[in-house]
């Protein structure tokens, strides 16, 4: 059996057109709570590429008939690993990088990536994130707090670039100017929101990635918002909002050193599914 190795970087038409292939395949679908991310990215890529300041990488192991592995990066970002469907894929897609921060993806390929990329260049790696990837399909009755949801509007730029830095921050990423590239296209995408208590006082992302798969990120609340039912309010509300519009599944990432933001999800209504894992690649001295 013969496998191809299909890659793409730098030329957007290259891009568009691996992403082209991905879309007639049914074995990223097959997983879609493992590849939800990448799904996400893609879906970006596609529509918003402007979205991301570094050129993209996308890496696509095949056979004639099955996709085995599938990796995306958008620098400085780490590399996303798609659910694989032979372990020995992900070896191909690192013999073909040569830097890297680290990587990110479903819990064992994550993890054996990982261990490929020490062997390959003598890199340590060490786990830096545990997340759990929750999947709703209804959203159930919760007591919320005072408020409404509210769409972002330009006026709003000063305060989501305030609150999306502390973001970050919180969830140990750099902040850089890259923040407000971030702001800029999630008010040009339309997808974030307030919930708005006289004032805002919690922010979430939403994203139909597929007709019928829905995504929330960037769930946030100011220390001082926190512990009033406004983040189970802002999220239990836009989820909704997607199940709304066709979604017959929202998928998010918690991490679990937030046994608050976990607690919350559950009694919104999503259902833990699997484990989603993060390593940092150590630079040799």
């Amino acid at each position: 059996m013969t496998w191809l190795v299909r890659k793409a970087n730098h030329a957007t038409t290259s891009i568009r057109q691996h992403l082209g292939i991905l879309a007639l395949h049914s074995d990223l679908l097959q997983h879609q709570v493992e590849n939800n991310v990448l799904l996400n990215i893609s879906h970006t890529l596609l529509h918003n590429p402007e979205r991301y300041l570094g050129k993209p990488y996308l890496a696509i192991v095949q056979t004639s008939d099955e996709i085995l592995a599938v990796a995306i990066r958008t620098p400085p970002q780490k590399l996303i690993l798609s659910k694989a469907q032979n372990m020995d894929a992900l070896r191909l897609i690192a013999q073909d990088l040569e830097q890297l921060p680290g990587s990110k993806g479903p819990a064992k390929e994550a993890e054996i990536f990982s261990q490929t990329w020490q062997a390959l260049t003598g890199q340590f790696y060490q786990q830096s994130v545990v997340m759990k990837i929750y999947q709703l399909t209804a959203v159930q009755r919760v007591s919320t707090a005072s408020g409404y949801l509210r769409l972002l509007t330009e006026g709003d730029r000063s305060l989501l670039i305030k609150w999306l830095s502390a973001f970050l921050s919180e969830i140990g990423e750099a902040v850089s100017e890259d923040v407000e590239h971030q702001v800029d296209n999630r008010l040009k995408e339309q997808n974030t929101y307030f919930w708005v208590d006289s004032t805002p006082v919690s922010v979430a992302s939403s994203k139909q990635v597929l007709p019928t798969i829905g995504r929330i990120n960037l769930a946030y609340t100011p220390p001082e918002y926190r512990r009033k039912g406004y983040a189970t309010a802002c999220v239990a509300a836009l989820s909704q909002k997607l199940l709304d519009q066709g979604c017959h599944h929202c998928f998010l990432i918690a991490d679990l050193a937030n046994p608050t933001a976990n607690h919350i999800y559950q009694a919104i209504g999503y259902r833990p599914i699997c484990d989603w894992h993060e390593y940092s690649f150590i630079s040799k001295e």
